[in-house]
């Protein structure tokens, strides 16, 4: 499993009505992408949910690299690069996905949370309390679910939970869900990934 994330940041008075036409337009493009879990085109709108910024960020969760790459290298990305720039795509290592018992609900917003692998400690018992807190944030009311991975370049670890309510119980950024392809989805496997 791999997670993959990028930003856009956009103006402070973006009019953000032009990023739900986009995804309404081509968020379909994604139903079916062979080697994606899934992706959830995101938002962050000023003012909303506490954000300080318009921003366009969508999340991926890939079953494949193969998948990942054809993406990347062939596919619909390059409408996005022509459209905005292309912009720095972040990728981690799978930690653990579990299903929140939402699952089967629609997703309303996303919290993704970063934060560092602290230096001097034990890799394996920081990494198990990642896997824990992933099953910690599927068990929430209202979780659709939850994932975690690793960037080792940086030591960074991602954290991210899907909700069907706007006042979910995690620690985080808060973005806004406008549309969300899972075609893999029941393949991502569950639990710890090593």
């Amino acid at each position: 499993m791999h997670a993959m994330q990028y930003e856009l940041n956009l103006p402070a008075d973006y009019d953000m009505d032009i990023i739900r036409d986009r995804v309404s337009r081509v968020g379909h493009l994604l139903d079916d992408w062979d080697g994606l879990g899934f992706k959830t085109y995101l938002v962050r709108e000023r003012g909303v949910h506490g954000s300080s910024v318009n921003q366009y960020a969508p999340f991926y969760l890939w079953n494949t690299v193969e998948g990942m790459n054809t993406f990347l290298w062939t596919g619909p990305f390059q409408g996005l690069v022509d459209d905005f720039g292309r912009p720095v795509v972040r990728r981690w290592t799978g930690l653990a996905y579990e299903e929140g018992a939402a699952a089967g609900s629609p997703a309303v917003v996303a919290v993704r949370r970063r934060e560092r692998v602290p230096d001097g400690v034990e890799l394996s018992e920081a990494l198990e309390d990642v896997v824990r807190e992933t099953g910690r944030l599927a068990a929430g009311d209202g979780a659709v679910l939850a994932a975690a991975a690793v960037d080792t370049c940086g030591w960074e670890v991602v954290h991210f939970s899907l909700w069907d309510h706007d006042k979910p119980k995690a620690p985080g950024d808060v973005f806004q869900v406008l549309h969300m392809s899972a075609p893999g989805r029941e393949r991502l496997p569950r639990g710890r990934q090593w």
